[in-house]
């Protein structure tokens, strides 16, 4: 869910990044001929979620969120990609919209190429700008009530991503 800081965290090349992206979406699974590059990128996405899995700012981070916790790690998630924009320019040199250009157009054309759904959700991420939806507190709040209408009603009726907003 924390794209932004995947794609950031990618070595500097499309495929990488795409990879680092897909990793969650598609499951760690990409197609058979998928580039040595994207199943870096997944590899590398699946060694930074262990890292801050296990990072002692990160279990503080839960702790603080009460003790229901089925959807801490999206709430976390997406809290450090909104935190990440408000704090761009201490880490790169250039412009979190420069930034995001330069991938979108690359990830747009690499994504012709690529087989559904990988396709589609390349495809998604730069059509709705979704790297760059948490500049302001507001968005993420819209982010949390996207992902509480894609949970099931099963999982909804034990808790939901905006009672962390709260």
């Amino acid at each position: 869910m924390n794209w932004l800081a995947h794609v950031f965290l990618s070595e500097e090349r499309v495929d990488f990044q795409i990879g680092n992206f897909l990793a969650d979406p598609m499951k760690g699974k990409l197609w058979e001929s998928a580039s040595d590059d994207m199943v870096k990128g997944v590899k590398v996405h699946q060694l930074i979620d262990s890292y801050t899995d296990s990072h002692q700012v990160v279990s503080q981070s839960k702790t603080r969120l009460r003790e229901r916790g089925l959807l801490k790690s999206v709430v976390i998630d997406l809290t450090y990609d909104y935190l990440l924009t408000k704090h761009w320019n201490r880490f790169c040199s250039i412009s979190l919209k420069e930034y995001t250009d330069s991938f979108y157009y690359q990830a747009k054309i690499r994504s012709i190429e690529l087989p559904s759904p990988a396709r589609d959700l390349v495809q998604n991420l730069v059509h709705e700008d979704r790297l760059n939806k948490y500049h302001q507190i507001e968005e993420l709040k819209k982010a949390f009530k996207r992902i509480d209408n894609r949970l099931s009603k099963r999982v909804l009726a034990r808790e939901n991503c905006i009672e962390y907003y709260k």
